[in-house]
């Protein structure tokens, strides 16, 4: 694609375009919708939280209409197989030699958007099986390994009530999402308009802005995006301040039991890398690394015991390292 300036803007112009399109369904929630699009410019994967009827299905299936791009959704149940979401071998007979063969019937993970509803309703084996696409891009069976249609950008949902039944993802395995974005209730304006825009005859058309190449090409000049070295710095006195052992923040070393690892600071930067890019900016400020650190350490820092007690999260974490570590001088 031309790098030139002007197609430059005008690609960048359409991550706008693509957040109004989505709004034409999905009545508020702006901060979700944007973090949304900051992880597919990241090339990254989010996890979705919110109690029932917040739209959380509605809004992944709005943008994937306004993305050119295939989609699939997937309810997790108790009973999926890593095979249901994968795919599986079928034995196949050619007609002409009569011989038979097996071919791989490839599983609705070969999609660009897949949607992995309530994903902590499915067992650990097939949650690894996501997991593991997720990680390297590609699925293996059969001692075969079949690459995933690119972009790959996986948005999982979670209910946060009616825990029985269900299988948290363990710590280790929430790392793999760039991002952790919790859903709230919409404002009364906002409720209001919902349940006047969603009651009536009136059909909204939802029209394709961006293809793959388009946004394989963003995803490219989110990385080419620059940060300085004191931001660099910046980044990393966030991260290992998370760790109760190397913290000098009080308020972690009473309420945290770990902290987050290198790749929250790999988060942090690409995320803050894309927010930059999606407001027009060629360079990183300190506020796009301030606004991502939540939805990045949200899953990445873990509270004590003492903390789950009282109801301390790690965005309160979050609130106290933004108040304790320095910004840096110079910088936004």
């Amino acid at each position: 694609m031309d790098r030139s300036e002007t197609n430059l803007k005008l690609l960048i112009g359409k991550i706008s375009q693509l957040k109004s399109e989505i709004q034409k369904i999905i009545v508020g929630q702006d901060v979700i919708i944007e973090e949304m699009l900051i992880a597919l410019m990241a090339g990254g994967h989010c996890l979705l939280e919110g109690v029932p009827g917040l739209a959380k299905t509605l809004m992944v299936k709005t943008m994937s209409q306004a993305l050119d791009l295939s989609f699939r959704r997937i309810q997790f149940t108790p009973d999926l197989m890593p095979t249901d979401i994968v795919g599986t071998e079928i034995l196949e007979e050619d007609h002409v030699t009569g011989k038979r063969f097996f071919k791989f019937n490839k599983g609705p993970l070969f999609a660009n958007i897949v949607l992995a509803d309530e994903v902590n309703r499915t067992p650990p084996k097939t949650q690894s099986a996501l997991l593991e696409a997720m990680q390297e891009f590609e699925v293996t069976y059969g001692g075969q390994t079949y690459p995933l249609d690119r972009p790959f950008f996986i948005l999982a949902t979670q209910n946060p009530i009616e825990q029985a039944g269900t299988y948290p993802l363990p710590e280790a395995q929430l790392d793999r999402f760039l991002l952790y974005i919790k859903i709230g209730y919409p404002t009364a304006a906002e409720e209001s308009k919902i349940l006047s825009s969603t009651t009536g005859a009136k059909k909204v058309t939802i029209n394709p802005i961006i293809g793959a190449k388009e946004i394989k090409e963003l995803q490219a000049i989110t990385r080419e995006v620059s940060i300085s070295d004191d931001l660099i710095t910046y980044v990393s006195e966030l991260i290992r301040a998370t760790r109760p052992d190397t913290t000098t923040v009080s308020f972690v070393k009473e309420w945290v039991r770990w902290g987050a690892g290198p790749r929250a600071g790999q988060a942090l930067i690409l995320t803050a890398k894309a927010r930059a890019l999606f407001y027009g900016r060629y360079a990183v400020i300190t506020e796009d690394l301030q606004t991502m650190a939540y939805p990045v350490l949200r899953h990445r820092v873990l509270m004590n015991f003492k903390a789950e007690a009282e109801n301390v999260s790690s965005d309160s974490v979050t609130d106290e390292l933004i108040k304790a570590i320095s910004k840096p001088k110079g910088n936004i």
